[in-house]
């Protein structure tokens, strides 16, 4: 008989020691303290970060953010204050209330990514989570986690900087994400989160024109749910790291499905902005899960779905 506190939650993600299986999606949290008023970060697994670039990029003008059902696009184009804001005030915020910390890094060229991640080594923080889904900009604008040689180019040159456990976040807008996972594998990633936003637009039928500024966003929320389980499970079959499921988590439930998928670990992204607490009950839900169904330790939820 296994009771609510006697589940072991605690996770490995290749040397990331996380107190349970879950994180926050980078951009839905920015760096914990906005959200600092209804949970203790400390209580998470992790906090990933809000994607740090090496100078501050002023993110794209116009409308940013357009809800649709069953989810939200974005296209707020990687706002952020730049690293040296991060270091001097975001990361001594985090370390001062014991938080697990996971920097997501963004780049628009192999060697940005690489910058940012020579400046944080002397920093303290437990992970990078590197988002391979920017543009390009040496090479015309293509995301870089949209062909497998660029993903593993990032991933290569962000390596050689560091021994810290580095996770390659995936986008879903491939062919087939198991090239990429492959090919990050082989360049040296410890782990993948995927899947970040689904390319989508939303159109204002009355003005006839698109709700975003820029035409096409990120899909998120429970609308991608589906798609992003799909790819968890392909890649679970196709790789040997661990995997942080993300797309569309809402509850407990939705967690664990992403752990028999074969995640090892969850990111709740969207549902921060509908309830500030949407992470804390998700790891109340997974833990509720595994006493109903006699599970002792998380862990034996990993890959477990019945064929």
């Amino acid at each position: 008989m296994v009771e609510m506190g006697q589940v072991s939650l605690h996770v490995d993600i290749a040397g990331l020691h996380m107190k349970n299986p879950v994180t926050v999606g980078s951009g839905t949290f920015a760096a914990g303290r906005e959200y600092s008023d209804f949970i203790d970060v400390s209580k998470l697994g992790a906090v990933t970060t809000k994607g740090v670039s090496l100078h501050g990029w002023p993110g794209n003008d116009g409308t940013r953010i357009a809800e649709t059902p069953s989810g939200m696009l974005n296209s707020i184009g990687l706002q952020n204050p730049g690293v040296d804001h991060l270091m001097e005030e975001d990361l001594p915020w985090l370390n001062e209330r014991g938080a697990t910390i996971i920097v997501n890094v963004a780049g628009h060229s192999v060697d940005e990514y690489a910058q940012v991640i020579e400046r944080l080594e002397n920093a303290s923080l437990d992970a990078y989570e590197v988002n391979i889904s920017c543009p390009n900009v040496d090479g015309g604008g293509m995301s870089f986690g949209a062909d497998p040689a660029l993903a593993s180019e990032v991933i290569s040159a962000c390596r050689s900087r560091t021994n810290r456990p580095l996770i390659a976040k995936l986008t879903p807008n491939v062919t087939d994400i198991t090239l990429i996972a492959k090919a990050v594998q082989d360049a040296g990633a410890d782990a993948v989160s995927l899947i970040n936003t689904v390319c989508g637009m939303a159109i204002d039928a009355n003005t006839r024109r698109s709700i975003l500024a820029r035409g096409i966003g990120g899909l998120s929320g429970p609308a991608i749910k589906p798609i992003a389980l799909g790819m968890v499970w392909q890649c679970y079959k196709a790789i040997d790291i661990p995997i942080i499921g993300m797309g569309g988590i809402r509850s407990g439930l939705d967690a664990v499905e992403f752990l028999l998928a074969g995640a090892r670990a969850v990111s709740v992204g969207t549902a921060n902005f509908i309830d500030p607490c949407a992470a804390m009950q998700v790891i109340e839900g997974i833990e509720r899960y595994c006493v109903d169904q006699g599970v002792s330790d998380v862990n034996e939820l990993v890959g477990a779905l019945e064929w």
